[in-house]
């Protein structure tokens, strides 16, 4: 029997199993149920926009968007949006997807924290943004329906997410805080992590080695 939460079918095939289990075991409560939720809002704000996404691939997205931030795919000290990308396709083409399913999926986690752009993109790629947008910053939230809402929230919830969720943040970055420079992660460290304060597009600009 399917599994429907708030009018949204989970996709039933082996890789949306496999990688359920995996992000359980991979990162945490917190981030498994932010997850699954950034499913769920982004395949109803696809619903409204009439986008149809692949589900499974909207799914798998969903999955490892922030996978990144707990399970380094590499020792390459990279953005953990790439990270989390990398787990993806990797996790993909072992199971023989077509390498441009892999690709659709490794852009909608490597930009899904990049204002302006997703939306431009493909239907899995803009409403992986949006799902996020949603749980974490509350957007389009007073556009979907109250008790929808609180069926998702019932299933996966929240506890104290905002708290929390930073705090991942500041674990997972804070060890490599180069990696946030021209993001939005920046001001995480910015504001949590005592003495750190991001080098500015100006300041590289006038330390370039160029005399002019």
């Amino acid at each position: 029997m399917s599994e429907i939460i708030a009018g949204v079918e989970i996709p039933e095939t082996a890789a949306v199993a496999e990688a359920t289990r995996l992000t359980q075991e991979m990162t945490s409560p917190l981030l498994y149920h932010h997850s699954r939720r950034v499913f769920v809002f982004g395949a109803m704000h696809a619903h409204k926009l009439g986008l149809k996404p692949d589900p499974e691939l909207l799914y798998l997205s969903a999955m490892f968007h922030d996978t990144g931030l707990l399970t380094p795919f590499s020792a390459a000290e990279q953005r953990f949006e790439v990270d989390g990308a990398d787990h993806a396709r990797a996790f993909m083409l072992d199971r023989v997807f077509p390498a441009a399913s892999a690709d659709v999926v490794w852009t909608a986690i490597a930009l899904h924290t990049t204002p302006g752009i997703p939306g431009r993109m493909g239907p899995e790629i803009a409403v992986t943004n949006l799902g996020v947008l949603t749980d974490v910053l509350g957007v389009g939230l007073d556009e979907l329906d109250r008790s929808q809402v609180e069926e998702i929230t019932a299933v996966h919830p929240r506890g104290d997410f905002k708290n929390e969720f930073l705090q991942a943040f500041v674990t997972g970055l804070g060890h490599r805080p180069e990696t946030t420079n021209g993001t939005v992660n920046s001001d995480v460290l910015e504001h949590f992590v005592p003495g750190f304060r991001r080098t500015t597009t100006v300041e590289r600009i006038m330390s370039a080695p160029w005399p002019s």
